[in-house]
């Protein structure tokens, strides 16, 4: 069997996380996350966030959790901004069009969205003497980390920030690999800089060591109209009946900082692999500083390292090599990654 690096989810849950699950197997709670578990999960990311106001739901994954924040956030008549390689443009199935809703797209830099590129869309825009006749903008779309394993910075999130200010845009921040985010080497941002700067982003668990569960942050509920989120969250199918099994593992992911370590892990284990392709000089096709690696491989070195280790086909380029990806965990062994390393060596 080939070792596996093509994504962050492919193992089961961290331990701890398996252990509370069993040691409260037995309790009796009430459902659709109205119990105690859920309302300790929500406190300590309220304390994380330093925002006791903030309001909090849990949801099951990233599709289902960007699909319901970005339908209600949006009137009927408005669309979504997002990169070009935004993860809701790219690879969930047209969710968020099947709800109505148009996905705008602007040019990707590194896998991200440039605030001038923005300002330039919504000026063009507003000039526009027909465009009440358009899809009205409503909402901009980030990823942290970005689908290409970038993060913004603190000051280009904070000019995104102000060009949706000046348009009367909210801001939505993906937060699926927000832990990589955070815990990487070219991040200076804090979560709750992205709680200052965001009207609302959701906190991946599925991709940093939880069964599943992603945790959706309103910071400022005034800023937004909260009426009926549950609602459209079961709507959506997104309502959990047994809600205590996501807020168990939040629990368990922010009481002690497993979040940020099941994170860091992913990223020191990626780092490596970074080095050992760039000692052998095989170049990125991006200078991803998390757990997504994207190498170019010539057609005989992805054909040696194939057949011992599976990942993801990224993009074919002209010269006939191919980008692929190497995506760590929070479970990442150091066996796999010297074993990778090994079989590096002998390309």
């Amino acid at each position: 069997m080939r070792i596996k690096f093509e994504t962050d989810y492919q193992e089961g849950a961290s331990p701890e996380i398996l252990e509370r699950l069993i040691s409260t197997n037995l309790e009796q709670t009430s459902g659709y996350g109205e119990d105690s578990h859920c309302s300790r999960a929500k406190e300590l990311i309220r304390r994380e966030i330093g925002r006791p106001e903030s309001a909090v739901y849990f949801m099951a994954g990233g599709t289902q959790t960007n699909t319901t924040v970005i339908k209600h956030l949006l009137s009927p008549c408005e669309g979504v901004i997002a990169a070009s390689t935004g993860h809701i443009n790219v690879h969930e199935s047209g969710a968020i069009e099947s709800t109505g809703h148009k996905v705008l797209t602007l040019p990707s830099h590194d896998g991200l969205l440039d605030a001038e590129d923005l300002r330039r869309y919504m000026e063009a825009f507003t000039a526009d003497p027909t465009n009440e006749h358009m899809v009205q903008p409503g909402l901009v779309y980030v990823s942290y980390s970005s689908e290409l394993g970038t993060v913004y910075t603190k000051s280009q999130l904070t000019e995104i920030r102000r060009v949706c200010d000046d348009y009367g845009l909210k801001l939505f921040a993906d937060g699926a690999r927000l832990g990589t985010g955070l815990t990487s080497s070219a991040s200076d941002i804090a979560m709750n800089d992205i709680a200052e700067l965001c009207d609302a982003f959701y906190i991946g668990g599925t991709k940093n060591g939880a069964l599943l569960g992603e945790a959706v942050v309103f910071p400022n509920p005034e800023r937004v109209n909260l009426r009926h989120f549950t609602t459209i969250i079961k709507q959506q199918g997104g309502l959990l009946a047994k809600g205590r099994l996501l807020g168990i593992q939040f629990e368990v992911l922010f009481e002690d900082g497993l979040f940020y370590r099941n994170a860091e892990h992913a990223n020191i284990q990626a780092m490596k692999i970074k080095r050992a392709f760039s000692e052998h000089n095989i170049p990125f096709l991006i200078d991803s500083p998390t757990n997504q690696q994207f190498p170019i491989l010539s057609r005989q070195q992805n054909e040696k390292l194939s057949q011992k280790f599976s990942y993801e086909s990224w993009q074919p380029l002209s010269d006939g090599r191919l980008a692929v990806r190497f995506c760590t965990s929070w479970a990442t062994t150091d066996d796999n990654i010297n074993e990778l390393i090994q079989a590096i060596n002998q390309l």
